[in-house]
């Protein structure tokens, strides 16, 4: 039996108990994680849509966090397995602590993301613990990338 390599393991598993976090919206940037933890990146994908779209939950989970952060609304759903989705900028429309289902929608999409090519673009990003994930991993949709055997294996 040949071994799959977990990212894309993780990937195939994942992808059905999770969806589109706003309909029909092209990536228009993608997870570009930095080399060193505090170096500049993009630590999430950005979609385009109109402003007023509705922003929906990628998956089922836990609405951990709605607020602002540096002048945008922003909601994080805690999911199983220790994973957090997040949303920007969402004119949030739930509150901490409510459970969502998969596609439950969680606020509107409002214009003003730095950087975006479109009328308004969802920053939506994904993290286990401090570690930033490629969300469309979720999708089965996330870069693999094989990283070499060490000299013991």
């Amino acid at each position: 039996m040949v071994a799959m390599p977990l990212i894309l393991l993780v990937s195939i598993l994942l992808a059905p108990l999770f969806g589109w976090p706003i309909d029909s919206a092209p990536v228009v940037r993608r997870f570009d994680p930095p080399p060193q933890r505090w170096l500049p990146g993009h630590r999430g994908v950005d979609l385009a849509a109109p402003p007023g779209a509705a922003v929906r939950a990628a998956g089922a989970g836990t609405v951990v966090f709605v607020g602002i952060i540096a002048g945008n609304g922003v909601v994080s759903v805690s999911h199983a397995g220790g994973l957090r989705t997040t949303y920007q900028p969402v004119l949030a429309q739930v509150t901490r602590g409510e459970q969502v289902a998969a596609g439950g929608e969680l606020g509107l999409l409002e214009a003003g993301h730095p950087g975006c090519p479109s009328a308004a673009c969802l920053h939506w990003g994904l993290r286990r613990g401090d570690a930033y994930l490629d969300p469309l991993a979720l999708l089965g949709l996330g870069r693999v990338r094989l990283l070499p055997l060490s000299a013991g294996n």
